[in-house]
């Protein structure tokens, strides 16, 4: 917060920055990392009342790569700067660069993305492919670090210079070719606002297609599924398909409900993420064409905000082959999405949704971001961005969510 009597920074010298000819020297420290450094070295330049233009730190394997872009000194010479800060770099048994110049670090281009990208393993093949595709479409990349280690390789560009359509479509015939994972998302504080994320269920936040859990249990697994397939292709209209395989399961005994919930296999990294998600603040919900039996213990189960699914008719504790009440296909996907948007109180742009198949798409496309999940080519091609990985938590980097902050929200309090 800015005091009430503090100067705006355009109303006065205090906080400017160097012109672009005015000099500049950049200051960079290299050796084995441990405390202390960033805060003896600021000490030792504080002596000759520079001012701090740029500031940046990187540890690597217990390495510290540290630069200072500082203004020109102004109670001493350049080299009187250059002789202190070499010796008490000698004294600390670290490295010391410094590099004259002039003004500030160049700035960046307009068009700016976060370009994630995920291997398991991350190849050096394939990521000197994808900057080099980066340069190719004319984009900067201004910034790499490293989002996770595990469950996938997982790095992050920050580029500038090229629109994010351009840098997508170009950027994901090298992903194909390359066998890793490639996400591009605009840069800008949207990201980071995203506070309601909302999955679909089968295929994606469990490995299983409910309605063949069922059929197993009535003997009609391999008509159930042909009608599946068909749907989640695109090929048959959901509703009908829906109607056709439910009245497949017509005289089973409820009892198989509590069965199915049983063989329901989440996906891996699905408890990480929401867990994670729900520890940052977010609200999470789930919206899928299977059934209320099954949908609702996973809500209970998961501690999720939203659930929303169709609804097995059960008469004299038996199935009926019939589902009751508004029927959730495509189109009904979108709109539970919206209406889950109303009442959180979250504007839909700063929504997130996850899914797999064609029934997912209205529901991908009316999401501020729409991520395709292991999903069909057809998907793949419409969501924003797509993550071909079996783990569900590594939806987290697409928001900017490192493994560092899944575990610290893993971690218990302090005391």
């Amino acid at each position: 917060m800015i005091p009430s009597h503090a100067p705006l920074p355009s109303d006065g010298p205090a906080g400017q920055q160097p012109g672009t000819d005015d000099p500049t020297l950049l200051v960079k420290i290299f050796g084995k990392d441990r405390p202390g450094i960033t805060a003896g070295l600021l000490d030792t330049l504080a002596a000759y009342a520079v001012d701090v233009v740029d500031l940046e730190q990187l540890v690597t394997r217990g390495r510290i790569t540290l630069c200072a872009l500082v203004t020109a000194p102004v109670r001493a010479t350049e080299g009187e700067v250059r002789a202190t800060v070499h010796s008490w770099a000698e004294s600390q048994h670290l490295q010391a660069e410094i590099i004259s110049g002039t003004g500030d670090n160049r700035p960046r281009g307009n068009g700016r993305s976060h370009v994630t990208v995920l291997g398991s393993p991350l190849t050096a093949e394939a990521a000197s492919a994808i900057a080099a595709r980066i340069t190719g479409t004319g984009g900067n990349i201004d910034r790499i670090f490293r989002l996770a280690k595990y469950p996938v390789t997982a790095v992050e560009f920050d580029v500038s210079g090229v629109d994010t359509e351009t840098l997508r479509t170009e950027l994901a015939t090298e992903a194909a070719g390359r066998k890793v994972d490639v996400a591009v998302i605009a840069s800008g504080l949207q990201r980071r606002a995203q506070r309601l994320v909302v999955m679909d269920v089968d295929s994606t936040l469990i490995q299983d297609e409910v309605i063949e859990l069922f059929a197993a249990h009535a003997g009609c697994e391999e008509q159930v599924a042909e009608v599946t397939s068909a749907a989640m292709r695109g090929e048959l209209d959901f509703e009908q398909s829906l109607h056709a395989r439910v009245a497949l399961l017509a005289g089973l005994d409820e009892s198989v409900v509590q069965k199915v919930r049983a063989e329901v296999r989440l996906t891996p990294g699905a408890r990480t993420l929401v867990r994670t998600l729900k520890r940052l603040g977010y609200q999470v919900g789930i919206v899928s064409g299977g059934f209320t039996q099954v949908t609702d213990a996973l809500r209970e189960n998961l501690g999720l905000d939203f659930a929303a699914a169709n609804t097995l008719e059960i008469v004299d504790g038996k199935l009926t082959g019939r589902v009751t009440g508004e029927v959730v296909d495509r189109a009904g996907k979108a709109v539970w999405l919206r209406r889950f948007a109303l009442e959180a109180g979250v504007p839909l742009a700063q929504t997130v949704a996850i899914g797999d198949g064609a029934n997912d798409l209205d529901m991908l496309n009316a999401a501020g971001l729409g991520v395709a999940f292991n999903a069909k080519p057809l998907v793949r091609n419409a969501a924003d961005t797509s993550v071909n990985v079996p783990f569900l938590d590594t939806v987290l980097y697409l928001l900017g969510i490192t493994r560092e902050d899944v575990e610290a929200a893993d971690a218990p309090a302090g005391g």
